[in-house]
């Protein structure tokens, strides 16, 4: 069960001010014992990096909790992780019993807006967790852009760019949140619409180390000439770069499997055909194909 603090224990009440601390209506800071406090299935940070973790878990052994974290009660007595499930899964390290909290009566749509915008005030979430989050607020709770701008404190343009990344092939999408590529340079690839050349691009900004200047130059030389290869060209061009080639080719594997082929090819000729399948009998329906040939 919650008990109200009296004291913030080990070393904690020399570090803040324990003065006034709690807050009127349905906030109250509390010390809540660690077997009631579980995560929220919503929470829009999906990654926790471990080495980061121990070395938070090393400074609340030595200091304590200083910041709460932010809980609602439930019905049941448990309490749910509104703000801080990396403060509360360093303590569990750590093997605390008990640990400060702010409780806050709540509804679920206020739980993971306060999520959200806890986390991206302190810059916790990359992109995709904020696209994700932005949508999943729109599409569970029925709010326009408009409306979630106001709800969140963000444009109303921002939104709809990180809305837009979403759109992004799952392999990029991937790319942004392991930080392989950043915002700047989706929004760029964003400027093509065919998925292929999306991810010939992609792979051609890890491969090179693009900048986002670069990507935003290679994205207009495609929509004047088909092309994302900035080399003079002889004997009519290099076909593995000059991806508009393969639209045919593309066209026709794409009837044969009954699903959308895709291909991967750089400036050297290495690259890979991809076929998508939705479910094992798809699958099995594709491979059938494939012995037929």
């Amino acid at each position: 069960m919650a008990k109200n603090i009296t004291g913030l224990g080990r070393g904690l009440g020399a570090l803040i001010d324990t003065e006034n601390i709690s807050t009127s209506g349905s906030s109250s800071i509390s010390e809540v014992e660690m077997h009631l406090v579980f995560a929220n299935p919503n929470q829009p940070r999906t990654y926790f990096d471990e080495d980061a973790l121990s070395e938070l878990a090393a400074s609340i052994r030595e200091l304590g909790v200083i910041s709460p974290i932010t809980l609602r009660k439930n019905d049941d007595g448990t309490y749910l992780i509104i703000a801080g499930e990396r403060r509360f899964r360093a303590s569990k390290q750590v093997g605390l019993k008990t640990i400060p909290a702010y409780v806050k009566t709540a509804a679920d749509e206020q739980v993971m807006e306060m999520a959200l915008i806890e986390n991206i005030q302190r810059e916790d979430l990359n992109a995709i967790e904020i696209a994700l989050t932005f949508y999943r607020l729109m599409e569970e709770y029925k709010l326009t852009q408009e409306r979630l701008s106001e709800r969140v404190g963000k444009k109303r343009a921002t939104i709809a760019n990180y809305l837009r990344l979403l759109r992004l092939p799952a392999e990029i999408q991937m790319g942004i949140k392991d930080k392989k590529i950043d915002m700047g340079h989706a929004r760029a690839i964003l400027g093509l619409n065919d998925p292929a050349v999306q991810l010939h691009l992609y792979e051609s900004i890890i491969q090179n180390d693009y900048t986002v200047r670069k990507v935003e130059e290679l994205v207009r030389l495609f929509l004047e000439t088909g092309s994302l290869d900035t080399k003079p060209k002889s004997g009519g061009g290099n076909p593995v770069t000059k991806l508009k080639e393969f639209d045919e080719l593309q066209t026709q594997l794409s009837n044969v499997f009954g699903t959308k082929v895709q291909f991967l090819c750089n400036s050297d000729g290495k690259g890979k055909i991809s076929i998508p399948f939705a479910s094992d009998e798809e699958l099995a329906r594709i491979m059938e194909l494939f012995d037929k040939i």
